[in-house]
């Protein structure tokens, strides 16, 4: 008998497939940590959490394996050679590292759809998850998605769990970079016809770690969960952003580009003469010392009177160093270095007694807040702060018998009777003239330069100093500080004795800027993470930071620039590159190997070679590796002094007492 016919409408309906089991927290966390690792490096918006994410955990517990879509990076066109794929897939490995070492935070959350939509077209880009896929399925209501706060603030979804930071992975592994032949790597960038990709796979230390809780967001929640984020750079492959490269330079604002020679004819200061550094150098070799290489090459450019201090010291009549600093974070940066190694050497150098002042209460005047709940401002967070950048200048390796750290907050006392005559020999044309205070600033803040004024006067330590009013000071300092002490010194004969050197007058000694990671433009900021290097940042995120993120000097022809990322050039452009060489100028790497490279004649061979496009360091990347080199060491270095330091040592240093005379 013949099977009777389907009725219309009864088509059999097939069986739908049970999907796989939901990945572990750790490895669904770890996915994330991944892609917006990845995107970084390569220059992308990072997708959905779960966007071209494999199942490998139901056949290798503790894997998992992601493939990214290339077309959109910033670093298209790619060379094809596959030890610059290597380059990059390091990157990754070490953007990933230093996310777990970070324990970089994220957050899941519950949010409409719709919020998150309109809470990412707010801060530029659209919401990376599969709700469009999802919702043509008639799901889609609501989508969880969790932000990686370390990485800009991405919303990425993630449809399952993920812990509360990505140190709860434990390491996350890059592995099956090698083929065997007959099976292509699980790792690799994979560049066939017009598909290009990512693809990662990954172990996971932890695979089994902690859900963390999910929150509800609304719309205001989702919103604030997304301002952090900014649109993704193009590295070093894209020509700066087109922004005014007008010069701004006082004690509050540093951007554009920098003319120092102008800087000098606006502040009324002085071109540091071979005649100057001469005498100070035979001043160092009398201690079995040689010029500082700050001096040798520039970096400390401009003076104030340093004449008279030379000739001070070279007849014994005394004088003192001072130098100091805001403690704004609890990780000052290379940039903050640099004004304390200058200043360790002259001490070194010339054997004089020093005073750092720690300016607590002026970072509490212009960032500190008030709490509602606490009823009182947070002016004990920038004193806790005092502490903490105190180890790190105490590191720098000064002479305690002859250095005097103290605070503000603390010393004021011991500063008010200077501190009251400055402020009664200021006028507040004056003063809103040299540094723009307006009506909304606080009183606090138009009274500080006078607090700033003071430890320029011997007077102001009559114990740390020997009650000594007639010794001359000098001042080690960025060039944007300047301006405290011209209104100083035009004040200075009314607070000093008849009998000062240089009737009060504080001299100075300025430095040029430390650039950002970005470009030689402004100075480094603590603001900025990828901008900056601090000194506690590891191995792996040093390397990161400046393979990644420091800008290359590529000249150029025919309107086009000509810049090695951070991988080896296609042949066309290593060709460009070693025929026009670097910009030296505008190159962050050998800028900054300029501040840190010890060794003269090292330092010229890698700026004839880099500048002509020759030799060994012909190209940026291997400019880029020397400088990781030297700042790993200097930072461990550093790190290990600063470790061993407590807040009793630090106490010890910032005791009012009498220091050793000057050698």
């Amino acid at each position: 008998m013949s099977e009777a016919p389907t009725p219309p409408g009864d088509a059999k309906k097939k069986k739908v497939r049970p999907g796989p089991p939901p990945p572990p927290v750790g490895i669904a966390t770890a996915s994330i940590v991944a892609r917006v690792a990845a995107s970084e490096v390569f220059g992308l918006w990072p997708s959905g959490a779960m966007a071209g994410l494999q199942p490998v955990w139901t056949t290798e517990p503790g894997a998992c394996k992601l493939t990214l879509d290339l077309t959109k990076s910033s670093l298209d066109p790619f060379p094809k050679d596959p030890a610059a794929h290597a380059e990059l897939v390091d990157l990754v490995q070490a953007a990933l590292d230093a996310a777990v070492a970070a324990d970089a935070p994220l957050r899941a959350a519950e949010v409409a759809r719709s919020d998150a939509e309109a809470a990412c077209a707010g801060a530029g880009a659209p919401f990376y998850d599969n709700g469009a896929r999802e919702a043509k399925k008639g799901r889609g209501r609501t989508t969880r998605c969790a932000r990686c706060a370390t990485y800009g603030g991405f919303l990425v979804e993630a449809a399952f769990d993920v812990a509360a930071s990505a140190g709860a992975c434990g390491r996350i592994a890059l592995v099956g970079r090698e083929g065997d032949g007959k099976k292509k790597p699980d790792t690799m960038v994979l560049l066939a016809g017009k598909k290009k990709q990512l693809t990662l796979k990954f172990a996971v230390a932890a695979p089994e770690a902690a859900a963390a809780p999910v929150a509800t967001w609304d719309a205001g929640a989702a919103a604030a969960a997304a301002a952090a984020r900014t649109k993704p750079k193009k590295a070093e492959a894209v020509e700066k952003e087109e922004a005014s490269t007008e010069m701004v330079v006082d004690p509050f604002n540093v951007s554009g580009k920098i003319d120092y020679d102008k800087l000098i004819d606006k502040f009324g200061s002085t071109l540091l003469t071979p005649s100057l550094l001469d005498r100070l150098g035979n001043l160092a070799r009398k201690r079995g010392m040689k010029l500082h290489r700050f001096l040798r090459r520039g970096i400390f450019f401009s003076h104030r009177d340093l004449e008279k201090i030379l000739t001070a010291a070279e007849t014994g009549q005394g004088l003192y160093l001072y130098t100091g600093r805001g403690p704004s974070s609890a990780a000052m940066h290379l940039g903050h270095l640099v004004p304390f190694l200058m200043t360790r050497w002259l001490q070194a150098a010339l054997g004089v007694p020093l005073v750092v002042q720690m300016t607590d209460d002026e970072k509490f005047l212009w960032k500190g807040e008030y709490d509602e709940a606490a009823g009182d401002y947070d002016l004990d967070r920038f004193r806790a702060l005092t502490v903490q950048n105190a180890k790190d200048i105490i590191a720098c390796g000064f002479d305690k018998d002859r250095t005097f750290i103290f605070s503000d907050v603390d010393y004021m006392g011991h500063m008010y009777p200077n501190v009251c005559k400055i402020w009664k020999s200021i006028t507040y044309n004056t003063a809103r003239a040299a540094f723009g205070f307006e009506g909304s600033s606080n009183v606090g803040q138009s009274a500080f330069p006078a607090i700033q004024a003071a430890p320029s006067f011997p007077s102001t330590f009559k114990v740390p100093l020997g009650n000594r009013d007639d010794l001359a000071c000098l001042i080690p300092c960025a060039i944007d500080q300047d301006p405290y002490f011209r209104v100083t010194r035009d004040i200075a004969h009314k607070i000093a004795p008849k009998t000062h050197p240089l009737k009060g007058k504080p001299a100075l000694i300025h430095s040029k800027f430390f650039p950002p990671l970005q470009g030689a433009m402004g100075k480094m900021s603590s603001s900025d993470d990828n901008s900056a290097i601090f000194l506690t940042d590891d191995d792996a995120t040093i390397e990161r930071k400046i393979m990644t993120h420091a800008f290359s000097g590529g000249r150029e022809r025919g309107g086009k620039r000509v810049i090695q990322v951070r991988f080896n050039m296609s042949r066309e452009t290593a060709k460009l590159q070693r025929e026009l060489g670097a910009d030296l100028e505008v190159d962050v790497a050998f800028q900054w190997l300029k501040f840190f490279l010890e060794d003269d004649g090292e330092l010229a061979s890698i700026e004839a070679q880099y500048g002509s496009g020759s030799g060994d360091y012909w190209n940026t990347a291997a400019v880029k590796k020397r400088l990781v080199v030297e700042l790993q060491g200097l930072v461990k270095d550093h790190q290990a002094k600063r470790d061993v330091l407590t807040d009793a040592d630090v106490a010890s240093w910032m005791a009012v007492r009498e220091l050793a005379p000057a050698l």
